[in-house]
C-alpha cells in the first residue's frame, strides 16, 4: 500500500486564519465556523509535510471535557511500554472515583477490582468517568501532565478527577487546546503509522488506534463523513460544550487529524452539527471524498 511521507515530530506554529502553503491541502471553514452558536477551535491536517491544511483559535485553551482522556489512555500505555503496569492488572476502585456517567462501572461497589485494560476501553469507547478517576487515583495527576508536557501539549493540564456536576468556575480546571491534541494524534498515528517510538511504542500506538475505533459516539465528527469511515477518536461534552478530537482512516491511504474543540455553546444540537459539518468539509477537501 502506498504511504504518504511524514515530517518528524508533531505540527507547525498555528495561525488564526488558514495556511496556503507547503503540502497540505487548504481549505475554507469560516462560513460553518459562523453558523456555530458560540466559540469554536480547529485544528486539521494530514500527515504530510508542511503547515496545517486549517486551523482556527488553535492555541485557545477550551474546557477539555473527555477528550483530555486522550492523554490519561496515553499515560497508560506508556507505563505498558515501560514495565510498570500490565493491562491484565487489577485495580480496586475508591468510593470517591465512583460518579455518574459511568456505564460500564455503574452500580460497581468501591473496591471491586478491575483489569487497567477493561478501565482503559471504558474510558474511551463510552466515556466511563468513574473508570476515567480511578485511572488518575492509579497513576496521579502529575504523572499524566507530565506525559502531556513529553506529547508537546504544553497549553494543557489536567487539574482534577471528573464530577457528576462541574461548575462554570471549575470548567478551566481541565483546559487543552486544538494544537495540543492534534500534537498527541499525530504523533500517535506517525508511531503506528512508521513503526517508530513516538509518544508510546510503535505497538502501544497502534493499540490507542485500535481503542479510540470503538469509541461509539457518532454525533459530532463521524456524523460528516462517509458511511462506514473508519474514525479512530475520543468526543468530550460538558454544558456549553461539545468537543471531538480524531484520527479519521488511521490504517487507511490519506489519514489525517482533526480536532473541533468549542465552548460557550447556545445551543448543544447546532454545536454537534456544525462539528459535523466541519468534519465533512475537511474530508472532502483532504481525502477527496464523494459525499
Amino acid at each position: 500500500m502506498k504511504r504518504t511521507a511524514f515530517l518528524g515530530g508533531a505540527a507547525a506554529a498555528v495561525a488564526a486564519l488558514p495556511h496556503r502553503a507547503g503540502a497540505q491541502p487548504s481549505l475554507d471553514l469560516r462560513e460553518v465556523l459562523d453558523a456555530i452558536p458560540g466559540v469554536t477551535g480547529v485544528f486539521a491536517r494530514t500527515m504530510a509535510p508542511g503547515p496545517a491544511s486549517f486551523t482556527w483559535r488553535a492555541n485557545e485553551r477550551f474546557a477539555s471535557a473527555s477528550v483530555i482522556k486522550l492523554a490519561i489512555m496515553t499515560t497508560v500505555y506508556r507505563a505498558y511500554d515501560a514495565g510498570t503496569a500490565h493491562p491484565e492488572q487489577l485495580i480496586r476502585t475508591r468510593a470517591d472515583d465512583l460518579i455518574g456517567g459511568s456505564d460500564v462501572l455503574l452500580g460497581s461497589p468501591a473496591g471491586t477490582p478491575w483489569k487497567l485494560d477493561t478501565l482503559v476501553k471504558a474510558m474511551i469507547h463510552v466515556s466511563d468517568n468513574s473508570a476515567s478517576n480511578t485511572l488518575i487515583t492509579h497513576f496521579g495527576i502529575d504523572t499524566i501532565n507530565n506525559v502531556m508536557q513529553q506529547a508537546g501539549m504544553t497549553s494543557s493540564r489536567l487539574g482534577r478527577h471528573f464530577a457528576d456536576v462541574v461548575p462554570s468556575w471549575h470548567k478551566s480546571a481541565n483546559v487543552v487546546t486544538p494544537n495540543d491534541v492534534a500534537t498527541l494524534l499525530y504523533a500517535i498515528e506517525k508511531g503506528s503509522r512508521e513503526g517508530v517510538r513516538t509518544i508510546a511504542s510503535a505497538q502501544s500506538c497502534r493499540a490507542m488506534i485500535n481503542v479510540m475505533l470503538g469509541n461509539d459516539d457518532t454525533t459530532k465528527i463521524v456524523r460528516g463523513l462517509p458511511k462506514g469511515t473508519p474514525c479512530a477518536h475520543k468526543t468530550g461534552e460538558i454544558d456549553g460544550v461539545r468537543n471531538d478530537a480524531a484520527i479519521v482512516d488511521p490504517f487507511g491511504e490519506v489519514p489525517y487529524i482533526l480536532v473541533v474543540l468549542t465552548r460557550d455553546l447556545r445551543d448543544v444540537s447546532a454545536g454537534n452539527a456544525g462539528i459535523g459539518a466541519i468534519a465533512h468539509r475537511v474530508d472532502a477537501a483532504l481525502r477527496g471524498s464523494a459525499t
